[in-house]
């Protein structure tokens, strides 16, 4: 115990409530000091007190204050003094405030409106959502990667780096963009950022005022309300159908966006991919209200059916679309690597503004990201994950047909990592689902959790197959079934 820091924290204390120009003598202080950490705990029952000398010597004032304080603890029988010195009693301590009793002082109320999160994305566990089969990365060559990457760092680059992110890596991305999916991007135009939350801050606090509007999906992305909220904004969701988000003529006038999010390769939660038809009904709109489409690809790499769809972005010339991408599906979460394609006439006013408020770092890794990318490594892997997850979906959805066939209806099972299932209105809540398959080791999501106060309800299960083995497919469901049942 550090008496000299707890006496100081004590006098500090006291000056704030105590009388102004009437301070304690030092005796008092002490005493006062001591009885409150042995009520509060902080000393706890049977903790020995320093003797009277060697805390008169560590506090540096008289050792008569300390035995005057110690008297007096004795006396209201706070301590025990015996032959070996002085020793606190076993008293209850005082009750602590407990934290919902304790003013939510400089939270800010936007801070508070937020959905819970349920569960964690790292407990590994069965059909957990949003993670891809990390066994599978190719660990030792990303190491001989970054190890070559800091071997050529100078020492001008430990510095802060480009805020805007490595130029190489700017470059990098910007042809595998162009190349891949469809992207009318140069390097300018793209911004490293700490992932996928990260980016979708940024498009809310530079694109958008507080007190703006913002679309987002119905049910939607939970990170995607956060961002908007957390800037300010009034967000209003939009509900999705077969086509992907499906906004009425009264939404356009009556609610009009400044931003509007949508998962158009693959609609998070709900799996549904956006029709050519309704992207381009939704780029128009977008133009004609003068609001910006933020689009995230978050995991478009994987489709398991049909021909690749062109991102939005490279649809028609000068698109109004903020493009927001990831590696945390492609390679591993904790890379904690994004990027932002934003419009030409927007790269010099946001590369100004992430001058004045982002510090660049971690050169090493997005030098050896850019390496990823140029020795094909990355296009290897992500044919290896294809095929990988492909079968795993297909193993997956024979199971929940054989066994969730009368009960459940798959959607969104043509890409990404996850996909849908619907469950019949009047059966059980997918949240009581959600709790009974976690007792049985299954981590699923309830649709219900994504979605929006006012729109229309949902109930089902989001699935993440990307990490279960095909041959423990079966066995899974089956134990999910159960659960459902």
């Amino acid at each position: 115990m550090d008496y000299a820091l707890l006496l100081d924290a004590f006098a500090r204390d006291h000056a704030r409530h105590g009388l102004p120009g009437h301070p304690w003598p030092r005796q008092r202080l002490l005493h006062e000091c001591l009885r409150t950490a042995i009520r509060d705990g902080t000393l706890a029952a049977g903790t020995r007190l320093l003797a009277t000398r060697a805390l008169a010597q560590e506090l540096g004032i008289a050792r008569n204050t300390v035995l005057y304080a110690y008297e007096q603890l004795a006396c209201e029988g706070f301590v025990i003094p015996d032959r070996r010195g002085t020793v606190v009693a076993g008293i209850a301590p005082a009750p602590r405030r407990r934290a919902a009793d304790v003013p939510q002082a400089g939270l800010a109320r936007r801070a508070r409106n937020l959905r819970a999160v349920h569960g964690s994305p790292g407990d590994g566990l069965p059909f957990t959502p949003g993670v891809p089969d990390l066994r599978a990365f190719p660990l030792a060559q990303w190491r001989r990667l970054l190890d070559r990457a800091w071997r050529g760092l100078s020492a001008a680059q430990l510095n802060y780096g480009d805020p805007a992110g490595e130029p190489a890596l700017r470059t990098a991305i910007a042809d595998y963009l162009r190349a891949s999916r469809g992207v009318v991007c140069e390097a300018g135009q793209v911004f490293i950022t700490d992932g996928t939350q990260s980016s979708l801050d940024l498009c809310a606090h530079a694109c958008a005022d507080a007190g703006d509007t913002a679309w987002i999906e119905h049910p939607g992305y939970g990170g995607a309300l956060a961002a908007f909220r957390g800037a300010g904004l009034v967000v209003e969701g939009i509900a999705v159908d077969a086509e992907g988000m499906a906004p009425t003529a009264p939404d356009w006038t009556r609610r009009r966006p400044r931003l509007i999010y949508t998962t158009p390769s693959h609609q998070y939660p709900a799996g549904v991919v956006m029709s050519p038809a309704r992207r381009m009904a939704l780029i128009a709109g977008a133009r004609a209200a003068g609001a910006l489409i933020v689009e995230d690809d978050y995991d478009s790499e994987f489709r398991h059916e049909g021909p690749p769809l062109a991102a939005m972005q490279g649809l028609v010339p000068d698109a109004p679309v903020l493009y927001c991408g990831t590696f945390s599906k492609t390679m591993f979460p904790a890379l904690r690597i994004g990027f932002l394609v934003v419009p030409a006439s927007l790269a010099l006013p946001l590369a100004a503004m992430r001058a004045q408020s982002s510090a660049a770092g971690r050169t090493a890794e997005q030098l050896a990201l850019a390496g990823f990318l140029r020795s094909g490594e990355f296009a290897l892997h992500l044919r290896r994950m294809r095929r990988l997850y492909r079968q795993r979906r297909d193993a997956l959805v024979e199971a929940l047909d054989r066994h969730l066939g009368d009960r459940a209806v798959v959607e969104g099972a043509s890409a990404g990592m996850h996909l849908a299932l619907r469950l019949p209105a009047g059966g059980p809540a997918d949240v009581e689902i959600v709790r009974r398959a976690r007792e049985q080791g299954i981590v699923v999501n309830a649709l219900s959790t994504h979605a929006l106060p006012g729109g229309p309800p949902c109930n089902g299960l989001l699935l993440g197959y990307a990490q279960v083995p095909a041959e423990r497919m079966d066995e899974l469901v089956l134990r999910l079934a159960g659960a459902i049942r």
